[in-house]
């Protein structure tokens, strides 16, 4: 949980400071300074997405530091269901192909947190 909120912040600082940086690494191709046509909010979506990330980074790791299992098992159904959409936005031909690869990195996350949690409360029954 903390590596991941260490990334989602680290991301979300990412997208703050070098917005194009952040777009690239998604697969995104940027438009140069000056490209954008009027009305396009691309990069005020951006900005409130990192803002988002940020935040989210902080919160888990502050989970993890707490030991909070119960905010770990809310995080796997919804970092599923993230994967989903994810994928499907990129099969359906709305995000690029490299978009998928942040919807596989929430879908492992949730499948390790997932078996991470089921270990360690067989391995606390054992124990019992």
């Amino acid at each position: 949980m903390a590596v991941f909120g260490v990334l989602a912040a680290a991301l979300g600082v990412v997208g703050l400071v070098a917005p194009d940086a952040l777009l690239t690494v998604m697969g995104f191709e940027p438009v140069p300074d000056g490209g954008r046509a009027d009305g396009d909010h691309t990069l005020v979506f951006l900005t409130a997405s990192s803002m988002a990330a940020l935040n989210m980074g902080v919160y888990y790791v502050l989970a993890s530091l707490a030991d909070w299992k119960a905010f770990f098992r809310w995080t796997v159904p919804f970092r599923l269901l993230t994967c989903a959409v994810f994928t499907l936005a990129v099969a359906t031909g709305r995000a690029p192909a490299g978009f998928l690869g942040v919807g596989l990195w929430e879908g492992a996350g949730a499948l390790v947190t997932g078996a991470a949690l089921r270990y360690e409360k067989r391995k606390a029954a054992d124990v019992s």
